[in-house]
């Protein structure tokens, strides 16, 4: 029996995909001829919609899969269930995304629009699919086009052109906006089902952002009383947005075409359409942000972690010597890490302190998670729920957090016309619907294309202007500190400022019972989190006998409200103007993120993120006492603000000559919370590539895409790890017959460019699928021979906890588990680079602090290789592959294919693997403003 990989956070999330077996094929066909007598949506007669200014020359181009359309009547789902039938627009951008891996090597500029979309304004008008005019009101327009059936929304008024936006949201994407706003208020189960996957999904985020309805509420006020004027028009555009989609969900709901989600949870009535789906309201959109955030731009924490790990080096080599091997480990400053700031300039932040203080290091043994989930009952309580539970927690309290996203960014005086290109997007994972959706935006002070997430789409969030285009990609650097703070009383009262003072208690009750689409058995429980000035309890522990609490504070706790601010002015054409107005506008968001911009002439960088400004001797890495001198400077409780270092302080950059990101180090002496950016990090897939193209010149979009979709499909460990590790083992005749053939094969796939890519298109069989299956099972097992003697098994097991030693595509890894497509990001190559260079005696720059394979000669490393190799090519495919509930064990192709989990009732095929942004765009402007 196959069995099912693990999963976690979004992946975990429970949907209408398991029907119960009396939902066979005559009785779906019996329900959909019942089903498709209500009234369907009308639209009005197509007509030309009129594009504004573009200055992109029909040289925008942009993708995302599956497709637009990401709702599904009830009558749909069952189809789809049945039949795999496809809704309009669910699925045509699927097709297009996965042909890029094989038709790359022939791009031509010409042949780009074969992989992605046309994002030129405005819709020809012999592409307009439908024109509607929502709610009858005339003060905007919803046309669809043909190919994909983007909304492109164009206002006369401020107010229509955002009830346009969020009635096309709604028309998109209403029951997954519903499902978000439920788990960034830990509603999930009660409102979706009581599924462990769906507990430890609402779990992990609750942890997070423990937020009371006063407290969304209080952020909406906050942000706008902060901004003035913009504060004001962001809280008119939200509430003209909420309006929208309200006025969708009441026309859905009398028309009968709202999604089929709904009675298949329970919420509605198939036949006499009873039951209700609720408005939206504002704080709604913050639960919504706070999801977002805390998923894909929330850097740091992990602390604790840290302070095990240091703890265990310096129980195995003393403190001076432990603390420096763990050290060479953290990689805080790696001299041979790839920047994306790339000539020389420093940006120090988070740097090791040189006489740390205010430590609070936990007692050996004493940490303990401190217990989100009471009084559960039925299955609120069951083992299997407790497992998910437990796996939510790790994810929600490490520091890799797994944010995603490339950029290739050229400068003009490298491209064939001289005009900078890019080819730049987040990978946000996989879903059905996608988390983000596509628009165009036209309105008194809005003017933009690109995508969005659902329910915060009052903005395009990741797109192109009129004259300029930008994106980001997660950058991870520490916004969040872990207090210790001193019990007093008893386990829920803390010491503040000497003052006894009792902890904040924030509940969340949920109970759940069978549906159609879960029929998890009935169950509840209450999340209950210890929330201190210092933010929420995370762990217990001692520290010097003395019982603690470790706190969590990140800078944009009870402010994810705050970034609508950046986000109105990026699609405000009067303010985004150059790359400093560009700079200036992201320099108002609070996520931790990589901007990336380009125009007609110019290029720019900016890493946003509140970085808070740390007492004296703080070493950011390592818990510290709750006290006023360890405090953040400036740090109010009440709103928790703080001083926060300068703009001019944060990376950043104007018309370098190329840029790169894949969450990769940002610049000199600038420390990013998560471990690994070391010498082999797979922002060097694109950083050797991208040098190669901008050394030779005449970049164009097809060869910088090229370089991209190559890179999405090498395997990081063969092309920047492999070569030295067949060093070691080539340093001797191998004479071994079965390690000499894997040798033979593995130098074979080297030479052919160490892909994982298939034989051709859709075959569904790997290339040098052998040396693949070699590597996969080789590197968990030469990483524990090279490391675990020297280290010692408590040691190396502490250091796996702060970086995983691998991330393989078959791996169940990253916020979406197995089939997810981002690779690589986490692991420990650049350990295994660092190392065996040092065994070859090559020049290693930030080594580690002592020889590890083999005991550090090159004889004894190659035997360690050489076992460890024999061991890992007699492993058979179904060993190293074992399969899922997608996948026969053995079927390599099919492990590392990517899934659009399905968050809803409409399924889509796996396709072959890319490791590349899930929305992508490739823009080349030819004129300015």
């Amino acid at each position: 029996m196959p069995r099912r990989t693990p999963r976690n956070t979004l992946d975990r999330l429970r949907t209408p995909g398991r029907f119960p077996g009396f939902l066979k094929t005559a009785s779906v066909c019996a329900l959909i001829a019942g089903l498709l007598s209500p009234i369907t949506q009308v639209a009005a007669a197509a007509e030309a919609a009129t594009a504004p200014n573009d200055y992109c020359g029909g040289q925008c181009s942009d993708i995302l899969p599956p497709g637009e359309n990401g709702n599904a009547t009830l009558a749909q789902v069952l189809l789809n269930q049945a039949f795999g039938t496809q809704p309009d627009h669910a699925e045509d951008q699927l097709g297009p995304y996965a042909n890029l891996a094989k038709g790359h090597p022939t791009l031509t500029n010409a042949t780009i629009n074969t992989f992605f979309n046309d994002a030129s304004f405005g819709v020809p008008s012999d592409q307009v699919a439908s024109t509607l005019k929502p709610a009858g009101r005339s003060d905007v327009t919803i046309v669809r086009d043909k190919k994909t059936g983007v909304p492109h929304i164009t206002g006369t008024t401020r107010s229509g052109t955002e009830f346009g936006a969020g009635y096309a949201a709604a028309q998109d994407r209403l029951w997954l906006m519903d499902v978000f706003r439920h788990v960034g208020r830990g509603q999930l189960t009660a409102f979706a089902g009581g599924a462990a996957s769906n507990q430890g999904l609402e779990q992990q985020f609750w942890r997070n952002a423990p937020y009371t309805e006063a407290d969304l509420q209080a952020q909406i006020d906050n942000a706008v009383a902060a901004n003035g004027a913009r504060g004001q028009q962001a809280l008119a555009d939200a509430d003209a947005y909420l309006a929208g989609i309200n006025a969708y969900i009441d026309a859905s709901d009398s028309g009968r075409y709202f999604p089929g989600e709904y009675v298949l949870t329970g919420h509605k009535d198939s036949i006499t359409n009873a039951g209700t789906i609720d408005h939206f309201k504002i704080t709604d959109l913050v639960a919504l942000a706070s999801v977002i955030g805390a998923l894909f731009g929330s850097g740091g924490g992990g602390e604790v972690d840290n302070a095990v790990s240091l703890l265990a080096a310096q129980e195995k080599y003393g403190v001076a010597q432990g603390t420096q091997v763990w050290e060479a480990f953290r990689e805080r400053n790696d001299p041979e890490a790839v920047l994306t700031v790339h000539d020389g300039e420093s940006f120090p932040y988070a740097a090791k302190p040189a006489d740390a203080q205010g430590e609070a290091l936990p007692d050996d043994g004493s940490v303990t998670t401190q217990p989100l989930v009471y009084d559960a009952t039925g299955t609120g309580g069951d083992q299997s729920a407790s497992a998910t539970a437990a796996a939510a927690t790790a994810s929600a309290l490490g520091s890799a957090r797994r944010g995603m996203s490339n950029a290739l960014v050229v400068s003009g005086r490298s491209t064939a016309s001289g005009h900078p290109v890019a080819v730049f997007g987040p990978q946000t994972g996989y879903f059905a619907p996608q988390l983000l959706m596509l628009q165009e935006i036209q309105g008194p002070g809005l003017s933009a294309r690109g995508a969005s997430f659902a329910g915060l789409s009052m903005y395009v969030e990741l797109g192109r202007g009129q004259d300029y285009a930008w994106s980001a990609t997660t950058s991870g650097q520490d916004i969040i500190d872990s207090y210790a703070v001193e019990l007093c009383q008893d386990d829920y009262h803390y010491l503040y400022h000497g003052a006894c003072t009792a902890m904040d208690v924030v509940e969340q009750k949920n109970a759940w019972k069978p549906t159609t689409a879960d029929g998890t058995a009935a169950g509840s429980y209450t999340m209950r989190v210890y929330r201190t000035k210092y933010g929420p309890v995370q762990y217990r522990a001692t520290v010097g006998g003395k019982k603690v609490a470790y706190t969590t504070l990140r800078s944009s706790f009870m402010h994810e409200a705050d970034s609508i601010i950046g986000f109105q002015m990026l699609n405000d054409p009067d303010y985004v103007k150059s790359p400093q107005t560009f700079q200036s506008a992201v320099q108002h968001i609070n996520y931790t993120f990589n901007w990336f911009y380009a125009d007609s002439s110019h290029t720019a960088y900016y890493n946003s993120g509140d970085n808070p400004v740390r007492a004296n001797g703080v070493d950011a890495e390592f818990p510290v006492w709750a006290q006023a001198a360890y405090e953040w400077k400036n740090w109010v409780p009440a709103t928790n603000t703080a001083a926060y270092t300068p703009p001019s302080a944060h990376p950043n950059s104007v018309d370098q000559d190329y840029y790169i990101s894949w969450n990769n180090k940002q610049a000199k002496d600038y420390a990013t919370a998560s471990w690994g950016d070391g010498s082999v990090h797979r922002g060097n897939l694109l950083e050797d590539r991208v040098k190669k193209l901008v050394a030779a010149g005449g970049v164009t979009r097809a060869s910088l895409t090229k370089a991209m979709a190559e890179a999405a499909l090498v395997d990081l460990r063969a092309e920047d790890v492999l070569p030295d590790l067949l060093k070691v083992v080539n340093s001797s005749p191998v004479t071994d017959s079965t390690a000499a053939a894997a040798v033979t094969k593995l130098q074979a796939w080297l030479t052919a460019g160490g892909k994982r890519t298939e034989t051709t298109a859709g075959s569904k069989t790997y290339a040098d699928a052998d040396a693949i299956r070699i590597l996969d099972a080789w590197w968990p097992l030469l990483v524990k021979a090279e490391f675990e003697p020297g280290l010692g098994a408590d040691l190396y097991s502490a250091f796996t906890a702060n970086l995983p030693v691998d991330e393989a595509p078959s791996a169940a890894h990253g916020p979406t588990g197995a089939h997810a497509g981002s690779s690589f990001q986490y692991g420990w190559w650049s350990y295994v680079d660092k190392d065996v260079r040092a065994v070859l005696g090559e020049s290693v720059q930030g080594g580690l602090t002592q020889k590890y394979c083999g005991g550090g000669t090159l004889s004894g490393c190659r035997d360690v290789l050489i076992g460890t190799l024999k061991t890992a090519a007699g492993k058979t495919a179904a060993q190293v592959y074992p399969g899922d509930a997608l996948c026969a064990a053995g079927n390599q192709w099919c492990a590392d294919s990517i899934v659009q989990r399905t968050l809803g009732g409409i399924k889509h095929g796996n396709i072959s693997w890319q490791n590349r942004p899930t929305f992508q765009q490739v823009v080349e402007f030819t004129s300015h403003r």
